[in-house]
């Protein structure tokens, strides 16, 4: 399936900016708005050092026979923590070219840690649990967002100049679950992407928190 992008620019008051906004609305090709999605900007010169610390813990709970968030953003290089708060045990794994790995049956307030070292998409299972999914998007770019039901979202800030905006999203039906771009961000002004996705059904009997 084609997926279209339409760029424009929005222009500001004509004062010299450094630094600049990029606002991205995400679609169906109906005119609905799609979440749970993840909008990054990488510029392609100066490389921009990754803050420290993204907002909120960096933690996978599994909670409700879910994993909880359903999708967790992290910058190359963190831990993650994956606390249990079920009353049963959990087993999780990942088949990730980016990250393989296995935490094997742990129970109630327990947690197990694992570092992500590389970025892309790792996507999670347990194997006592086959409805359970979730994914953690690993990047190595400060400017990123999730995407919530209102299907927009504003990254801040971004250093004028070119560089390459990512969406990705699960169930996208596109290579990788993802479509890039080429976009500028002006020195004066604030850019603008509309992108109208084709999205597939989740998979029949899983269980992400939507």
């Amino acid at each position: 399936m084609r997926v279209w992008m339409t760029l424009f620019l929005t222009l500001a008051l004509p004062v010299l900016a450094r630094a600049g906004d990029l606002t991205v609305d995400l679609k169906t090709a109906s005119g609905q708005p799609v979440g749970n999605a993840v909008v990054s900007f990488k510029p392609s010169s100066a490389s921009s050092a990754i803050p420290p610390h993204f907002n909120g813990p960096l933690e996978m709970d599994q909670k409700n026979i879910q994993f909880n968030p359903f999708i967790l953003v992290v910058p190359v290089g963190s831990e993650v923590s994956f606390p249990n708060r079920d009353k049963v045990r959990h087993h999780v794994y990942s088949f990730s070219m980016t990250k393989r790995f296995e935490l094997k049956l742990y129970g109630h307030e327990e947690t197990r840690t694992i570092t992500f070292d590389k970025t892309g998409v790792v996507a999670l299972g347990c194997n006592i649990h086959d409805q359970m999914m979730g994914f953690i998007v690993v990047v190595d770019t400060p400017y990123v967002s999730k995407v919530g039901p209102s299907g927009q979202v504003t990254l801040s800030n971004i250093p004028a100049g070119g560089g390459t905006l990512t969406v990705w999203q699960p169930f996208m039906r596109s290579r990788d679950n993802a479509v890039s771009q080429p976009i500028t961000i002006p020195a004066q002004g604030a850019a603008h992407a509309s992108l109208s996705l084709s999205l597939r059904d989740p998979p029949a009997g899983k269980k992400p928190l939507l």
